[in-house]
Formats: structure tokens, sequence, C-alpha cells
């Protein structure tokens, strides 16, 4: 298993990880965890232990960006491609169109952003298994908030729940929403609603093949985003290569 900064990541794929989620969505439900993750997500779990054990509890962390590709491959696992939550989140959706039994659930993002993204969808994707859509509170969720989600994922018999929000917050959420459910996945995919549904431009594909995104994403969101790239690049390319010289030294000793 990969293991990067005490966080195992999913090493086999996008092609793999899609096809794997399919024949979990043919077993008995387990709300299985699945988070696209990146450098945001691992520098958070430096941060914070208590996050890093909500990383742990995942699933697959799916690497969301190129430098865990590159760490991956650093560390031996050549077959890691890139599993970046918005790829995910079109190949499932793509997938599972003609599923009468997979049934999608679309949680987060700003309001009536999931009503679009549905809509999108069914256009996008020819996929018209979309139950239901959900907008969290942005001052947070309370008790009845979380009984009055769960009991409209249950009516709506949903078998796959995808929340669109940021990280830390969305691993968070699934976690929370896994205690309330049964469904078959909760997957994370961070941006992913704002991007298919047309409110933000994706960075162009050679950019993301760099991993360069953050950059692109911080020239569309200076103001929203400085701050926060600031920390995450160095402190990342940090934690990176400490990481990194810990697997040689264990490898050599």
């Amino acid at each position: 298993m990969l293991q990067i900064t005490d966080v195992h990541i999913y090493h086999k794929g996008l092609d793999s990880a899609v096809a794997e989620a399919i024949q979990l969505l043919s077993l008995p439900p387990h709300s299985h965890c699945i988070s696209a993750t990146g450098a945001h997500g691992l520098v958070e779990a430096q941060k914070d232990s208590a996050f890093k054990s909500t990383l742990q509890q995942f699933y697959w962390n799916l690497p969301d960006g190129m430098p865990l590709v590159w760490l991956g491959k650093a560390k031996g696992f050549s077959q890691m491609t890139r599993c970046y939550g918005p790829d995910f989140f079109s190949a499932l959706l793509t997938k599972t169109a003609h599923l009468a039994e997979v049934k999608h659930f679309f949680c987060g993002g700003k309001e009536g952003v999931a009503e679009q993204l549905q809509q999108r969808v069914a256009i996008k994707f020819d996929n018209s298994n979309v139950v239901g859509t959900y907008c969290p509170s942005f001052s947070g969720m309370k008790e009845q908030d979380w009984q009055q989600l769960a009991g409209s994922i249950s009516a709506s018999g949903a078998t796959v729940i995808w929340i669109g929000l940021s990280t830390p917050k969305q691993e968070r959420f699934a976690i929370e929403l896994a205690k309330r459910v049964s469904v078959h996945l909760i997957i994370t995919v961070g941006a992913a609603f704002d991007f298919h549904t047309g409110l933000q431009p994706q960075a162009p594909a050679f950019m993301q093949r760099a991993g360069l995104e953050w950059f692109f994403r911080l020239c569309t969101e200076p103001n929203r985003l400085w701050k926060r790239y600031l920390e995450i690049v160095p402190k990342f390319v940090f934690y990176g290569m400490q990481d990194l010289l810990r697997s040689v030294l264990k490898k050599n000793a």
C-alpha cells in the first residue's frame, strides 16, 4: 500500500478506480468514503492530527494532483496516474448512466449549484439517475440538519453521494454522513461541481499535466486563494521531500 505522509493513497490509476468503484456498487451498501485528495489535504493532515485520522478512515484517497503521482512513482508505484476528482466524477457518471439501480445524490456547492449540476449531467453524461440534491449550511450542520439530510437520502434510494465542498470540510462532512446513512459510496470531489456546471474554468490540460493547476486557480481567484497556496505549495514540497527521504532511508537500511 502506498503511504504519503502517513496517509494511504490509491495507486492503481483512474481506470482501475472507476472499474473497482462500479464493482463496489454491486455489493451490499457499506457507505465507503472516497476522497479526491491533493496537496491541500495532505498539508492539512500534517497540521491537524484529527484530520489525518479522518483521511485514514477513508476507503480510498485518490491522488487528485500530479505531485502525489510523482511522489508515488518515486516510491516505486510506476502504474500510478492522476485520479482527478472531476475526471472520476465524469467517468463514473458516464459508466453508470444506464444502470437504473445506481442512483446519485449531489451534496454541496452554493445555493442552486447542485440543481444545476443535476440538469447538466443529464445532458453531458446522458445520466438522469440523480435522485436528490442538498446545499449544506455554511454556518455548520446541526443535528436536525443531519437528520433531515439522512432522511432525504434514505427516501431517495441513493446509492452514491457526491460531496462538492472544500478540504477539509468535505472529508469531515463525509465521515459524519457515513454514520447516518446506508449507501454504497460517499465521494468528495472538491470543485468538481463548479467545473462541470461551468461556474469555474478548468486549467488547460498542459498545466494540469505539469502540476500547475494550483497556479491557474490562483490566477482566476487571487483574492480567495493566495493565502491558501502561499502556505500549501512550500509546505507540501517540504513534507513530500521529507517523506521521500524517509522512504529511501528505510529501503536502504
